[in-house]
C-alpha cells in the first residue's frame, strides 16, 4: 500500500473470550502472561487487517493492569490503529471484564502496541495514512504522538547518563538499596 487513507474503523476488532481455569495463575487470577497473549494477537490483527500486510510487534509501550480478572468472566478486548508512521502503527486496546451472572463490567487493561508492516521478504513497507473522523480518534492520535516524543526523550536520556558517575551513586541513597560494589 502507498499513499492510501483509512479511516480508523477499518482497524477495529473486538473479540471476547471465556475466562477458564486453565488460564490462572497461582492466586487464582486470571495469568497476565494469558492476557499478554491474547493482546498480542488482537494487536496483530488489528493491524494487519488495517495495513493489508502481516505484521509484527515492534513494541510493547504500556500495559497496565487496572483490575484483576477471574475465572468465568468473560473478557472483551477492542482495538484500533491510534496512530501510523511510514511502515509502523500503534495499536490501543482496551480490556474488559463483564461478571456474566450479574452483567458488571470493569476496566480491566489498556495497552499500546506498536506493530510494523511487513511484506514477503521481512522488509518493513509503507502503511496507508489514517483518516481521523472525530475528536475521540483525535485525541488518541495526539497521545501516540506524545507517548512517542516520551519514549525518544528517554532514550537520549539513556544515552547521556553517566551510571558510573560519583553523582549518580549518592543520587541512590535516597532509595531501599545498599550499594557493595567492589
Amino acid at each position: 500500500m502507498t499513499a492510501d487513507f483509512k479511516p480508523v474503523s477499518s482497524s477495529k476488532i473486538s473479540i471476547s473470550e471465556l475466562m477458564l481455569p486453565s488460564h490462572t495463575n497461582f492466586s487464582g487470577k486470571i495469568h497476565g502472561g494469558y492476557i499478554l497473549q491474547l493482546l498480542d494477537q488482537i494487536a496483530f490483527a488489528s493491524a494487519s487487517k488495517f495495513s493489508g500486510n502481516y505484521c509484527v510487534t515492534a513494541s510493547v509501550d504500556t500495559v497496565n493492569f487496572l483490575k484483576p480478572i477471574e475465572v468465568g468472566e468473560l473478557v472483551t478486548m477492542k482495538a484500533s490503529v491510534n496512530y501510523v508512521g511510514r511502515s509502523s502503527m500503534v495499536v490501543g486496546i482496551r480490556v474488559e471484564a463483564e461478571n456474566i451472572q450479574t452483567g458488571a463490567i470493569k476496566h480491566c487493561n489498556s495497552s499500546y502496541f506498536t506493530m510494523v508492516a511487513k511484506d514477503k521478504e521481512g522488509k518493513s513497507v509503507p502503511v496507508p495514512g489514517l483518516i481521523l473522523s472525530n475528536l475521540d480518534e483525535v485525541r488518541r492520535f495526539r497521545k501516540a504522538i506524545k507517548h512517542i516524543e516520551l519514549r525518544k526523550e528517554v532514550e537520549e536520556h539513556e544515552k547521556v547518563t553517566n551510571v558510573n558517575s560519583i553523582e549518580d551513586l549518592a543520587g541512590l541513597a535516597k532509595y531501599n538499596v545498599l550499594l557493595e560494589i567492589s
